[in-house]
């Protein structure tokens, strides 16, 4: 497994009583935004508590961030701006379901959060938020210049047609 580009390792005891604050560097940004194939990354900052449960520690909190996005029409960057809850378990690997019991069928409900899985006395929360950001990003995102595109490209919009037989059908339909 390659190192995260973020990594903010957290013991499991004691916890931290207060939020954990992660906020990426300049390099950590750079890095960011190469893995997740964007113009930049801006600003990343995330907030998340750390709750001991049974069995698992919760995480929760916000992700906050600034990214230069490529338009999935024109590939031009764009500003998003990301604003992500987060909501996790991070489960030690001993205390996860043996092999035999994963072929059981488990129900999720919406609010069910996402586990993570770590081994020996401390876990990556960096990378968690680095995951989060990365599941926050719309690979359909479209930017400002999106429809200038698709028109210098010759593609209509949507219920638009052209040609010898768009104008036959028109001719066809009954007012």
């Amino acid at each position: 497994m390659l190192p995260s580009e973020l990594t903010r390792m957290i013991k499991v005891r004691p916890l931290p009583a207060e939020p954990v604050v992660i906020e990426a560097t300049e390099g950590e940004r750079a890095a960011l935004a190469k893995r997740f194939s964007l113009g930049a990354v801006k600003s990343l900052r995330a907030e998340v508590a750390l709750e001991p449960k049974a069995r698992a520690i919760r995480a929760s909190g916000r992700l906050r961030a600034q990214v230069m996005q490529p338009c999935a029409i024109s590939g031009e960057d764009f500003p998003v701006t990301i604003d992500e809850p987060i909501d996790l378990r991070f489960v030690e690997e001993n205390q996860r379901p043996a092999q035999d019991d994963a072929a059981i069928e488990i129900e999720l409900a919406a609010d069910d959060c996402d586990e993570i899985a770590y081994s020996g006395d401390m876990f990556d929360l960096g990378e968690a938020v680095a995951q989060t950001l990365g599941l926050a990003i719309d690979p359909y995102a479209e930017g400002p210049n999106a429809d200038a595109a698709r028109a210098a490209a010759g593609i209509l919009p949507e219920g638009e047609q052209r040609g010898p037989l768009a104008d036959l059908l028109a001719g066809l339909k009954k007012d």
